[in-house]
């Protein structure tokens, strides 16, 4: 067991399930986008991949600094960044893969909601894979309160007391179909005893597909 958690770290569980799945290719350069304290890289750290993370705190990119540097991997201002996810300073097409777990449904209303998606999708290579996890009303729709409309009709609170931006499923089927992406698998929710939904969204992009559609 504890050679497992020197491997993996407290990686997310799902995105735990696609390195599994032998989709990630190893030599793939990875972006966490809302990186925290980086939990979700150990593991590619470890692996000896090119990482990159930025976090709108700079407290959460100096953690995740720290989290490399215990691994014995440098870091630098380089590779880890105070950014937002709406304006990444990364050339088109730069990661395998992008992480985003547990950010995007902070968005204030659509336009940042899909400006950050939009944006990941940019700097994601052909055939990479964009990861990303958030909180949805998927199966829960009847138990969530609208909060008004001075944010976003989307903006809810959930049973758990919380309150997030929240899609459903028609509107991430919706922003695949702009984004010319296919989806890696269905779209998969867990609901944590109608308290929260949480939903798995992984997209993969087309080798001739365009760098972003939802902007035309």
């Amino acid at each position: 067991m504890r050679e497992l958690i020197e491997l993996v770290g407290k990686t997310d569980i799902y995105l735990l399930d696609l390195i599994l799945s032998g989709k990630i290719p190893a030599e793939c350069s990875v972006l966490d986008a809302g990186c925290g304290g980086g939990r979700n890289l150990h593991y590619f750290l470890r692996r000896g991949q090119e990482v990159f993370a930025v976090d709108r705190s700079q407290e959460a990119v100096a953690r995740a600094m720290n989290l490399a540097l215990k691994l014995g991997v440098p870091a630098d201002d380089v590779h880890f960044r105070t950014a937002e996810i709406a304006n990444l300073d990364f050339l088109d097409d730069s990661f395998g893969l992008v992480v985003c777990n547990a950010v995007l449904h902070f968005a204030r209303d659509e336009d940042e909601f899909e400006s950050m998606v939009e944006e990941m999708w940019r700097v994601l290579a052909r055939e990479g894979i964009l990861f990303c996890r958030l909180t949805s009303n998927i199966g829960i729709e009847n138990l969530v309160t609208p909060l008004g409309a001075e944010r976003s009709r989307r903006w809810c609170r959930l049973p758990d007391g919380s309150e997030r931006f929240l899609v459903d499923l028609d509107y991430l089927l919706e922003l695949t179909k702009k984004l010319d992406a296919s989806l890696l698998g269905p779209i998969k929710t867990v609901n944590v005893q109608n308290q929260r939904c949480m939903t798995n969204w992984v997209l993969k992009k087309k080798r001739n597909g365009k760098d972003n559609p939802a902007r035309s």
